[in-house]
């Protein structure tokens, strides 16, 4: 294979890797943007922070749905028996309601990948 055809060969199967989803790239700077953009009003990220109208985010992957200390959370979220991993957290970020039906979370849901996947990558630094 001459070095064209090489190279050819390996913008397909980027291409290819990129729009299936599977490369997206996870820029946790870019996701405190996105946080700051659309969660800051309800949550604080401060190890000890207060919680605001809704939990404080601070080691939020790991921990299970209903946990911070102080927080009036709905039933809904108390019994919801989920541990917040990056794999839990993309779904619920389009649609809280969708997966914790009875929640309180007033967030219509971040339709936009990138930005789902940058704030999951910024929630994971929060420990």
């Amino acid at each position: 294979m001459d070095l064209r055809a090489a190279w050819m060969t390996g913008v397909l199967a980027a291409s290819v890797a990129v729009t299936s989803g599977t490369a997206l790239a996870q820029d946790a700077a870019e996701g405190e943007k996105v946080f700051r953009r659309q969660c800051f009003i309800c949550h604080t990220v401060d190890q000890g922070g207060p919680n605001k109208q809704g939990p404080n985010l601070f080691g939020i992957v790991g921990r299970k749905t209903g946990s911070v200390e102080g927080f009036r959370y709905t039933s809904a979220n108390k019994n919801a028996d989920i541990v917040w991993t990056p794999e839990t957290l993309d779904p619920y970020l389009v649609n809280p309601r969708k997966v914790i039906p009875g929640t309180n979370m007033a967030f219509a849901g971040l339709r936009n990948e990138a930005d789902r996947k940058n704030l999951i990558a910024y929630l994971q630094t929060l420990k």
